[in-house]
């Protein structure tokens, strides 16, 4: 059929309120056109993540071959066949168009279970030839939307993060590792509150940067270990209500299989529904990335600074003009992103957090905030860092003539002199070479502490840095 005031094609679908007008070409049904009508929030732009979508394949495919063990009279040969193989065809992308809601919807994530649910049956039912596949029967059969979505969450957080962000990272710190070797034995300047300080060598610089992610890696890793608990079977509240018995342990086996992880079913079904605190802690994880990221970032553009009038001890590749109108300007842009990714993900991180903590009774109802923040977060990491590792971090090189040029005019490397005349006649030094202009040497044997030949005797800058021994 046809609407009169658009002249697209129509069908007619029901659910249990009554009938609904469904575009023909879409295989959803009607309580996915009502979502779709009753929340015009974000539309086309904050549409449900794909990620969560892909482990509703896989969530339901686990589901059906488990029903299709335990509940055989009602999971049929027939409709497992079909289910697979529609859940084959969503985790594979080929369905994108068909799962068209936001995230502003309801927040159990109902409105998009039965999204999945729809489109199985819709498509499944094309596939067999008749109308065989209920949404609600045979699709959701043993699920409830309260514990398929915190396990479609917990599936598509544990896949982005080993998948995706975890590569990138590591990718990263081989990155790091190698500048380190190849920058042994530079000295230069080192720099608190933005001041001079005494001196480092460039390598144990680049080995902070590393190690700092390497133990990012380690709470990451750690965080995923309580999200590869899995909901399912808990049904509506956490009694298991309509699932077969060993439902629950059947399926997390089944979506490991699928998915290649090692999942187990939560062993408190009232908590895996009703609470998020899983999401938090990995996400805070990602936080922790974040900021170290953020940190890096700007220690990158600050030694690049220049090329003139900057610090300039690093040159990094030079990728795009900086200006629309000063000829020759190139800006630290992979530092920009990389900074403007990490305030993005810190912004995701108080909206969890809240929506967390939010949850009443036997059901948070804040899902889709939390999975959309969660996996944009682990998307944006993921992409910056590859971003920030392919156009800056692995061409970074040293000025080292200007690293040489900074570390001889601190007047930190005073210090160096504390043990021979005390740390106020080694202030006095450092204050009469600043309001002078002159050498550290210069103050030292002006103010009689020491001779010149005493002075070079025991003043060797790059030796203070220990020349890169732990």
């Amino acid at each position: 059929m046809k609407d009169r005031n658009d002249n697209h094609e129509y069908r007619i679908e029901h659910d249990s309120m009554g009938e609904m007008k469904v575009p023909a070409d879409k295989y959803w049904g009607a309580q996915t056109q009502r979502s779709r009508q009753n929340f015009l929030i974000g539309v086309g732009e904050e549409i449900m993540p794909r990620e969560i979508l892909s482990a509703f394949g896989i969530l339901k495919k686990a589901a059906a071959c488990v029903n299709n063990e335990l509940l055989p009279e009602k999971m049929t040969d027939e409709k497992l066949s079909a289910i697979k193989e529609v859940c084959d065809e969503i985790c594979e992308g080929r369905l994108w168009d068909h799962f068209p809601l936001v995230v502003w919807q309801t927040g159990s994530g109902t409105q998009s279970n039965m999204n999945v649910n729809e489109v199985i049956a819709g498509r499944g039912n094309e596939i067999i030839g008749r109308k065989l596949l209920h949404p609600n029967d045979d699709v959701n059969m043993s699920q409830s939307s309260n514990d398929t979505f915190p396990t479609a969450l917990h599936i598509a957080a544990v896949m982005i993060l080993e998948n995706r962000l975890f590569p990138a990272v590591l990718r990263l710190i081989e990155v790091f590792k190698r500048l380190e070797n190849e920058n042994r034995g530079i000295i230069k300047s080192g720099r608190t509150h933005l001041q001079d300080a005494v001196p480092i060598a460039f390598s144990q610089e680049i080995s902070g940067w590393r190690s700092s992610l390497e133990r990012d890696m380690e709470m990451l890793r750690a965080s995923v270990v309580p999200l590869k608990e899995l909901a399912l079977g808990g049904t509506a509240v956490g009694t298991g209500l309509n699932a077969p018995k060993g439902f629950d342990e059947l399926s997390a086996k089944k979506i490991s299989e699928l998915s290649g992880i090692g999942f187990v079913t939560a062993k408190n079904k009232f908590h895996a529904l009703s609470s998020r605190d899983e999401t938090v802690f990995a996400h805070g994880a990602m936080k922790a990335l974040a900021c170290d990221l953020m940190k890096i970032a700007n220690d990158v553009r600050w030694l690049s600074s220049g090329p003139r009038c900057g610090l300039g001890e690093i040159t990094i590749p030079e990728n795009e003009p900086g200006s629309s109108i000063m000829p020759g300007k190139v800006n630290p842009t992979q530092c920009e992103q990389v900074t403007m990714v990490a305030v993005q993900v810190m912004g995701n991180d108080a909206a969890i957090g809240i929506a967390a903590s939010q949850g009443n009774f036997e059901l948070n109802v804040f899902l889709p905030v939390i999975a959309y923040n969660f996996l944009q977060s682990a998307r944006l990491l993921s992409d910056s860092v590859i971003s920030f590792t392919d156009n800056c971090v692995s061409g970074i090189r040293p000025n080292k003539e200007k690293m040489h040029e900074n570390l001889h005019r601190s007047l930190m490397l005073g210090t160096a002199l504390n043990p021979y005349i005390g740390y106020e006649n080694v202030a006095k030094c450092a204050h009469k070479a600043l309001e002078e202009n002159i050498s550290l040497k210069e103050a030292c044997v002006s103010l009689g502490f020491m001779s010149e030949e005493r002075f070079d005797e025991v003043f060797h800058p790059e030796e203070m840095a220990l020349s890169d021994r732990k």
